[in-house]
């Protein structure tokens, strides 16, 4: 609501309103129905879009099978109904106040900017701008007229002026961005008057603001008078309208949004009618590539896209797959990653190609011949909306360090994916007329605006049927013509594209030897095709003898000609073939790039089909060899997209270090430069096969490349994203840093070191390398990168020396360990002996060593083993428990143990203890206790000296170094509470020793302890279970038995049952 000053009387829309009503009812009731009009109605019938009034419309009592609803003509529907409940929005009360010049101006409008609430209630005119038709909406409630940046282009693009004290804000209070605003002439009717326009960048449609309706003397109009409320009806009138070209393409992106909402939608279409099946070659082998290391900054972000992904149904979670693709993670502009699988380390080597032929020229241009309007509609995510095959989703599986993924779409980068779009698309529009696919690139043509609109619709009615949504910001309607695959097809005809030849028209002249021989290596690779060809640059040739001087002539000028003539004429152009085999080129240079795209003929033979080239920037010229000569690949890939994307392509340069980063089977190397990974992630959508070629037989991409000066820069939008993410990703790095971009960039040129690295990165490296501060650069070559004056290897920038010290205190601000330290500054920095330095810094840190954890226990030092029995013995008290305490004596050598019961621990009961177990198995040589203070009073050591037994102590809070006791009373005490009940606890421990001494052990060779020590095992109530076994007497035992018979003459007697006998009492 604008606020208004004193004195003065709002003007409400509510009365204009109402006199528009009054007269429109007047009007209707003084003519009878059946009286059909004279005149032609300026705008057509909204119930069913014949040019007849709406009252006389015949489908007024049409049922309307789309939405059930009477009174229209199927796709005439209201766009009320095609909306939400809450998306539809009552016209609410506005007010103006009309200011004087020093105040400063306001909107105040209840308008959305992006909403597509129905139009119903909206009126628009058409005012005359410098003498040119615009499409406004009124809005009385906007003290503003505002334009938007599409309409501003093509009113000519006049001078804007500064508006940074003027604030537009919607009726919300949100802030209008405003890019400036014009003085002009305007006009409507017999009115005639100037006034400022200004320009917004979000704005979607014009408004005309109350200033220039009071100027135009409207609010004495009714609303009648004006032009129609735009129903959709009479947004289609408008497309193409000759009245209001300017606007075409503006009025028809929002007739779309408004007349299908369904396939505008944000979100994620579903293909209902097909699914993509993947097939492996009969010999395919599975494989599995391990996940690639993710930068501890980046994963939470990793982490974020993932649950987005899977939240969207693109991918699910999956325990096992006998294949994986690793993960590629970049990050955007805006901060946010893009996450890809690189498909081209296995699972592309193992897939057959999609054999569906696509489409040829000459089926294209039969369709686009003729037209006079076209329109190109765009796919959003145009891979990702059609569902993958069940058996096919293993094949497509994501291998991230949260585990593996697996694509319920079809993804990005596997290589019959275009094949497989390709058929979709042309099922899709089969039928149509008008309509014409390759691959995600839809155009519809018609023969008159009527016949464009006719086939548009029909293709915008087709698209949600199959459950496809499109990106409206990249669509293009209603254009006067259309390249396409080398050619400008117009009302006029088809025609050459003039860019196809371009890179070489306007190649400027040689100024020196070396240009001259580039450029003449480019005519030798043309020179098969040229009859007489060494006699036309024979003046050329004379300039390159050694004992030439270097003086261009007009012989020179015109050979010069006449080359540039022959070259570009159209018997060395081929024109574009998808059955021919092609092969792309390209190569930079100091000054610019150079790329062209050929075919490879049966023969062997190479003709052009398209040249290209601009010049680098004033960035691009401080990358180093390495990335220009990658952004020369790059940028050939997205200047000829149309005609490589789907199909496979041979991919030249003359920079071999690339062949290891577009081509490797292996995947993208986990550190290369920031740039490189970036731009290899682009050449992922591609299917080729990189080959390496001398720099002497690349005539065609060098020459392109160095003949550069003065040509304008085009505008390569993936680019300069690119561009843009590496230095948000500096920015990223220095955030977390005590130091700013600048510093950074101000020591590095003062770093004699750093400052050499920069050298060869900007020219070239040298073939050897032998200083070693030197080499631990040379080594990483491959992934460092210049970005604003700075130093980058990877996604971390390069502290210069100066620096590093202050890093490193910042970085241990907060005490992190070691790993921790490393974890943070490995994000971020980095520079030679990094991880030296840091773990110095952590070890020098005198509040890091107080507060450090007990040190790492060192290596396990057994005792050695006992020579013989009760040697050595180890002795310890256990308890108490069950109310008494336990004296354990273990023998080391045969762990045969001895538990005595007590009630007291002192050093007397002690000796007596020990006293009453050695007198059955004498004194050992070495006793082991811990520190307790029976086992260190004078009474002990004194019975250990009389005895001559060493007593050995276990060190103070170690007790582990009597373990051989300590072990022991854990199994005892547990065998105990295990037969806790059964029997008094004295009972209790004679049959656990009993068992326990008669059990065999590892460690004395699976022998019993009582074995051990005494040579014979113990007999228990088990041993009842063996067979009895008579012992046989020995020869000596029977030979004293015949002695003492024969001496004592003893006579056998025998007695039988029964017998008397006589006893002796």
């Amino acid at each position: 609501m604008v606020q208004q000053s004193a004195g003065s009387d709002p003007l409400e829309v509510d009365k204009v309103a109402a006199e528009r009503n009054s007269r429109s009812t007047f009007t209707q009731c003084d003519r009878s129905p059946d009286k059909q009009p004279t005149r032609k109605p300026k705008t057509p019938c909204w119930l069913c879009g014949a040019w007849h009034y709406t009252r006389f419309c015949s489908y007024k009592s049409h049922l309307c099978s789309r939405y059930g609803d009477v009174g229209h003509k199927e796709g005439f529907c209201p766009p009320a109904k095609t909306l939400p409940s809450s998306k539809r929005k009552v016209s609410l009360r506005k007010k103006f106040q009309h200011r004087g010049a020093k105040t400063t101006p306001r909107v105040s409008s209840t308008y959305e900017l992006s909403s597509v609430s129905s139009n119903v209630y909206r009126r628009h005119i058409s005012v005359n701008i410098e003498k040119k038709a615009v499409i406004f909406q009124i809005d009385t409630g906007s003290d503003l007229t505002i334009i938007s940046v599409q309409t501003w282009k093509q009113l000519g693009s006049p001078p804007l002026s500064d508006t940074s004290s003027v604030r537009a804000t919607t009726y919300s209070g949100d802030t209008i961005p405003l890019r400036g605003s014009f003085r002009c002439a305007y006009s409507f009717g017999t009115h005639s008057v100037s006034g400022t326009c200004y320009v917004s960048d979000i704005s979607s449609h014009n408004l005309l603001g109350a200033e220039w309706i009071f100027k135009l003397g409207l609010y004495d109009q009714p609303l009648n008078s004006l032009q129609s409320s735009l129903h959709p009806e009479d947004e289609r009138a408008l497309i193409g309208s000759s009245e209001i070209h300017a606007l075409s393409a503006l009025n028809a992106r929002e007739y779309v949004h408004r007349r299908y909402p369904e396939i505008c939608s944000d979100s994620l279409g579903h293909c209902k009618f097909a699914k993509a099946s993947l097939r492996l070659r009969p010999d395919a082998q599975p494989v599995f590539r391990p996940k690639r290391p993710v930068p501890y900054a980046v994963v939470p972000l990793v982490e974020a896209e993932l649950d987005r992904l899977e939240k969207l149904g693109v991918i699910s979670k999956v325990n096992y797959s006998a294949w994986a693709a690793p993960l590629v993670a970049v990050r955007k502009r805006d901060g946010r990653l893009r996450l890809c699988a690189d498909f081209s380390t296995g699972l592309n080597d193992a897939l057959e190609m999609h054999q569906y032929p696509p489409p040829t020229p000459e089926d294209i241009f039969s369709t686009l011949n003729g037209g006079t309007v076209f329109s190109q509609i765009d796919f959003s995510d145009a891979y990702l909306q059609i569902e993958v095959s069940e058996e096919s989703k293993e094949l497509v599986t994501l291998n991230t360090h949260r585990g593996l993924y697996r694509y319920n779409r079809l993804p990005f980068g596997v290589k019959s994916a275009p094949g497989i779009f390709q058929q979709i698309m042309d099922t899709l529009i089969a039928g149509l007329h008008g309509v014409v696919a390759y691959l995600d690139d839809v155009i519809v043509v018609g023969k008159t605006e009527e016949d464009h609109k006719r086939n548009l619709d029909a293709l915008l009615q087709r698209i949600p049927e199959w459950g496809f949504h499109i990106r409206l910001c990249k669509c293009q309607f209603a254009m006067p013509e259309v390249n396409y695959l080398g050619c400008i097809v117009s009302k006029n005809g088809r025609l050459p594209d003039p860019n196809r030849t371009a890179a070489i028209t306007r190649m400027p002249v040689p100024t020196n030897v070396s240009q001259l021989r580039s450029f003449l290596g480019m005519v030798n690779h043309y020179g098969q095709f040229i009859r007489n060809l060494c006699d036309v640059r024979a003046p050329l040739d004379r300039l390159l003898r050694k004992d030439a001087r270097f003086e261009w002539t007009p012989r020179c000028q015109q050979a010069f000609d006449q080359v540039i003539s022959i070259i570009t004429s159209d018997l060395l152009l081929a024109h574009y073939d998808p059955r021919q085999e092609i092969i792309v080129a390209a190569d930079a240079s100091s000054n610019g790039l150079g790329a062209v795209i050929s075919h490879r003929y049966a023969d062997g033979s190479e003709k052009a089909i398209s040249h290209a080239s601009r010049t680098l920037t004033s960035a691009e010229k401080h990358y180093s060899q390495i990335e220009k000569e990658a952004l020369a690949l790059i940028f050939a890939l997205q200047k000829f997209h149309k005609m490589i994307h789907g199909r496979k392509f041979t991919l030249l340069t003359d920079h071999k270090p690339l062949l290891a980063i577009f081509g490797s089977k292996s995947g993208i190397p986990v550190y290369t430069a920031s740039r490189l990974q970036r731009w290899a992630t682009i050449a992922l959508a591609y299917n080729f096969i990189v080959h390496y070629r001398r720099t002497s037989s690349f005539g065609q991409g060098d020459a392109l490349s160095r003949f550069i000066a003065s040509q304008p820069k085009d505008e390569e939008v993936g680019i300069a994203v690119v561009e843009a993410e590496v230095q948000q990703v500096l920015r990223e790095s220095i955030r977390a840093l005590p130091v700013t971009a600048g510093l950074i960039a101000e020591e590095t040129a003062k770093d004699w070191l750093l400052q050499r690295v920069i050298k060869s990165l900007r020219s070239n490296w040298p073939r050897h390398c032998y200083s070693p501060e030197f080499k631990k650069f040379f080594d990483r070559k491959s992934s460092l990168s210049f970005v604003d004056d700075c130093l980058m290897y990877g996604e971390r920038v390069i502290i210069p020396s100066t620096l590093q010290r202050r890093v490193l205190r910042q970085v241990h601000e907060g005490h992190p360990g070691v790993s921790r330290m490393k974890a943070i500054a490995r994000s971020h920095a980095y520079w030679p002996k990094i991880d030296s330095d840091i773990e110095n810094v952590v070890r020098s840190c005198q509040r890091c060593a107080e507060a450090a954890k007990a040190p790492i226990k060192t290596e396990l030092c057994p005792w050695p083993k006992a020579p013989r029995p009760w040697a050595r013995v180890h002795i310890d008290y256990a308890g108490p428990f069950f109310g008494h305490h336990f004296l354990v004596i273990v023998d080391s050598y045969s762990k045969w143990p001895e538990i005595l019961m007590t009630d007291q621990t002192t050093a007397r009961v002690t000796v007596r203890l020990l006293k009453e177990v050695f007198s059955r198995f004498g004194m050992p040589e070495v006793i082991v206790t811990d520190n307790g203070t029976q086992f260190s009073s004078a009474k002990f050591q004194e019975m250990c000296d009389a005895n001559g037994i060493q007593h050995l102590k276990s060190p103070p809070f170690h007790p582990q170094s009597n373990g051989q006791a300590e072990r022991f009373e854990d199994t005892f005490k547990r065998a105990l509470h295990k037969m806790k009940g059964r029997n008094e606890t004295i009972e209790d421990l004679q049959t656990f020793l009993l068992a326990y001494r008669s059990t065999p052990n590892p460690t004395t060779n699976n022998v019993s302890p009582a074995e051990a020590l005494f040579g014979r095992p113990l007999r228990t109530s088990l041993s009842l279970l063996r067979p009895s076994r008579h012992p046989v007497g020995s020869e000596r035992d029977r030979a004293m038995q015949e002695q003492f018979n024969r001496h004592h003459g003893a006579k056998k007697r025998e007695f039988f049952p029964g017998e008397s006998v006589i006893v002796r009492d």
